[in-house]
């Protein structure tokens, strides 16, 4: 089967290589029954690739469930799975069929995987070797033929290390592995999601399809994606419903990015908007480092412009000597002379040297007040000392300011004992 006609038969937008080459792959194995484990970021369309592979297989007549492992409670997945006898633990009132049980002769997806407890992954194993499986609360063996397709988003292997996953699981379910680059991999397709979700939304809400000029399908294809498919298709909502003009331009496209968007060079954890709750000090001293370096980079563009216009007027500037022995510039060496036959250098009128002409700043800090070691808290509390007298003591502000929550910068506020004023 040709990728176009799959791609059109299950609504896949995209001609990036590793696209290309995922489809392929999951094309050629569908016919067989193989074990297959799809890997890829959160909001790449795992679960569409594996109603692919269930739809071109000969189970297409068969059930296809998909189960999200990590929103099943540890203590009722195996019962969701496996099934339980009446009885078997409190609340048990009647007997149960799981998953495996009523899924039979077809297809089950497992998402997140790797949220799977381990006792649930020694169950798992069982099934996918020998077919069998035992309900919670029963002694029964039970036959199941299911074909299972696995999903995930984290480094299995790195989970096998730290001993939250069985490392022959792995291998039993990775018979077949699939990797859905993520958005930001295949930059060029950006565009063509972009008007496929404009064209949707237009129709669900009876308006014109939104387009973009090329600075902002720029801004888009340049943009890290965390959330991949699923928050680009947010973002062309947005703009479905809220832009004031069907073609947005470069400079209107960023109010409906997120903050994150903002290239930014702070080692932020990722995945941690700014004012979130749980900004950590750290976090916060980072981006008080990353200020305090923005504005010597500042200082430093000042001295460089004012020394040039300096030079090109004429006037002679200190050397390195002069900058590193200030006191030389005002008081010279003590004349020699000769007294009474001899060689004397004594005190003599202080003969008058011209100061050297410099740059001299007002309400800047001395280089020693920059270089200075600040503790973590020292720099904290004078940043938000900054912030609140800027902001006139409003604390909304300047928590904005700060990049941190209001609660933070109260509970910050409290924390070292100072007034809002």
């Amino acid at each position: 089967m040709e990728l176009s006609s799959v791609k059109q038969r299950f609504g896949i937008i995209g001609n990036a290589p590793a696209l290309n080459h995922a489809l392929s792959t999951a094309v050629q194995v569908a016919p067989t029954d193989i074990t297959v484990l799809i890997s890829g970021e959160s909001g790449v369309g795992k679960e569409v690739f594996s109603k692919i592979l269930h739809q071109l297989s000969r189970r297409k007549h068969g059930k296809f469930i998909a189960v999200n492992c990590g929103a099943i409670p540890e203590g009722t997945i195996d019962s969701e799975l496996f099934g339980h006898e009446k009885g078997s633990f409190t609340g048990a009132f009647e007997a149960r069929q799981g998953y495996f049980e009523t899924v039979n002769g077809g297809t089950i997806f497992l998402d997140e995987l790797a949220e799977m407890p381990l006792g649930t992954q020694a169950r798992l194993l069982r099934v996918l070797e020998s077919g069998e499986f035992i309900k919670v609360g029963s002694s029964k063996v039970q036959k199941t033929d299911v074909r299972v397709i696995t999903a995930t988003n984290v480094d299995l292997l790195d989970q096998i290390k730290k001993r939250r996953f069985r490392e022959d699981l792995y291998y039993r379910l990775s018979t077949v592995a699939i990797q859905i680059p993520a958005l930001r991999e295949r930059p060029g397709d950006i565009p063509l999601l972009f008007r496929r979700f404009a064209v949707d939304f237009a129709e669900r809400y009876s308006s014109q399809p939104v387009q973009l000029d090329a600075d902002a399908q720029e801004i888009l294809a340049g943009y890290r994606w965390p959330g991949n498919i699923r928050q680009l298709k947010n973002v062309a909502e947005q703009m479905s419903v809220l832009a004031p003009y069907r073609l947005v331009q470069g400079n209107e496209v960023r109010r409906y990015m997120p903050l994150e968007s903002v290239q930014r060079t702070l080692p932020v954890a990722l995945g941690l908007p700014i004012g979130s709750e749980d900004m950590s000090e750290r976090d916060i001293l980072y981006k008080v480092l990353f200020d305090m370096k923005k504005d010597i980079v500042e200082l430093k563009q000042v001295v460089a412009r004012l020394m040039q216009s300096a030079a090109e007027s004429g006037l002679e500037m200190p050397n390195q000597a002069d900058i590193d022995h200030p006191t030389d510039w005002t008081r010279p060496e003590p004349p020699t002379r000769k007294v009474d036959g001899e060689l004397y250098q004594g005190p003599a009128e202080i003969v008058a040297r011209p100061m050297p002409r410099s740059v001299v700043f007002e309400d800047q800090p001395a280089v020693e007040d920059i270089e200075e070691n600040f503790s973590l808290e020292e720099v904290e509390r004078r940043m938000i000392d900054k912030a609140l007298r800027k902001h006139s003591g409003k604390r909304k502000y300047a928590a904005q300011e700060l990049g941190i929550s209001e609660r933070t910068l109260y509970r910050k506020i409290k924390e070292y004992g100072m007034e809002e004023g």
